[in-house]
């Protein structure tokens, strides 16, 4: 059973702070919509507003042709990409527009994210399609993604960002930052991390020294490589006393 409007109102707010805090828009970017319970009602985010402050009466209501049914704003410029998508798409209750940059990255260099390398992507996000660049807000543009967005539920727009499609604003979303981990995961490639300890926080702190490590590797090979420290110096650093202190607290905390 869908949620009363001003219950989808207040998710729209929601997932729209969630994608600001996030990092998966910036500024007035992207766009979040929802079907209401009449099936040809959509309501949306406006043209212009910040995703990370916006309010419940902030938000749109068009038709499914883009007419504005209610709301002082403007709808979202991509409004007819919404609407074409629901159009086509009677199964999809929710779309989230977005610009994720590292999956916006692939995108801006035409390289596909449609890998089976991920279980998390495979079962939650499915096939990722690849739409050619057309100018935004164009009628031309919304007509291609809803031909791709018949067969996917995430789409990768070539120089411009995503669009992910779900049967809930909460799925919708998901699928948008796990769409962006994987990204993240593909320019990294390939599966996972696992970290022991003596104790919960020995194992935690190795996770976030291993990733924080990982970046600093990937920043040095793109500057031309690490400059690596001889055995000797990897030796005299692991007898550090101040070292073997930290290691022998950590192990023991709870």
């Amino acid at each position: 059973m869908k949620a009363d409007e001003s219950e989808m109102r207040r998710k729209i707010v929601e997932i729209s702070r969630r994608l600001y805090n996030r990092g998966l828009v910036a500024g007035a970017g992207g766009n979040v919509s929802a079907r209401t319970s009449r099936s040809d009602e959509v309501l949306m985010t406006p043209s212009g507003l910040c995703k990370g402050y916006l309010e419940a009466s902030d938000i749109i209501k068009v038709d499914l042709e883009g007419n504005v049914l209610s709301g002082k704003l403007k709808p979202t410029s991509e409004t007819p990409m919404h609407t074409a998508i629901y159009n086509v798409r009677n199964d999809v209750s929710a779309i989230v527009h977005a610009h994720p940059p590292v999956s916006t990255g692939f995108a801006c260099a035409g390289v596909s994210l449609d890998y089976p390398i991920f279980p998390d992507s495979i079962a939650m996000v499915g096939n990722i399609a690849m739409v050619e660049y057309i100018t935004p807000t164009t009628r031309e543009l919304a007509d291609k993604v809803a031909e791709h967005a018949t067969g996917c539920d995430a789409l990768l727009l070539t120089n411009h960002g995503t669009i992910t499609l779900g049967g809930s604003l909460e799925q919708a979303y998901q699928r948008t930052e796990i769409l962006e981990d994987f990204a993240k995961i593909v320019l990294v490639s390939n599966h996972g991390t696992i970290t022991l300890g003596g104790s919960l926080e020995q194992a935690y702190q190795r996770t976030e020294i291993l990733e924080d490590f990982a970046k600093i590797v990937l920043v040095s090979k793109l500057l031309g490589g690490p400059n690596l420290l001889s055995e000797d110096e990897v030796k005299k650093i692991r007898a550090l006393k101040s070292e073997k202190y930290r290691l022998d607290l950590v192990s023991v905390q709870e």
